[in-house]
């Protein structure tokens, strides 16, 4: 029995799809690969040293995250990137470097005040500069 109270969307992003098409180093070159524009499934498997299959279980996981699209002419299949998921990601990342950058500026602030304190305290001491436990 479905919740009636959740919303569902028809298309949604979810980051951890996304996070684990993202983490396999192939399919991140893969991803590169499709930057400059569509291109057909043999020419995407022929830039990379593994075999054909694989590269077809890397293109059914960046489907899956809805990263690549694919669209078939005659007998081939072309992929091209489709950034939608990525910008989703973006956003859902933007509360963290909201708060990372709050964090910070917070820690600037508590060291430059420490700094302040330490130096009123001793003003013969130059700045940088700790006094040496060997003579």
């Amino acid at each position: 029995m479905r919740n009636r109270s959740v919303t569902h969307s028809p298309v949604k992003y979810l980051p951890e799809v996304t996070f684990h098409a993202l983490a396999d180093p192939t399919r991140l070159a893969v991803l590169e690969l499709l930057r400059g524009g569509p291109r057909p499934a043999g020419q995407i498997a022929e830039a990379f040293p593994i075999s054909r299959p694989a590269i077809s279980k890397h293109l059914q996981q960046l489907r899956k995250a809805r990263l690549v699209m694919e669209s078939r002419r005659g007998r081939h299949r072309f992929y091209r990137l489709d950034t939608a998921p990525l910008a989703a990601l973006d956003s859902w990342l933007e509360p963290y470097r909201t708060f990372w950058a709050s964090s910070l500026s917070q820690l600037k602030w508590h060291v430059e005040q420490e700094y302040a304190k330490e130096m009123s305290m001793d003003p013969e001491k130059p700045p940088g500069k700790t006094p040496s436990k060997h003579k």
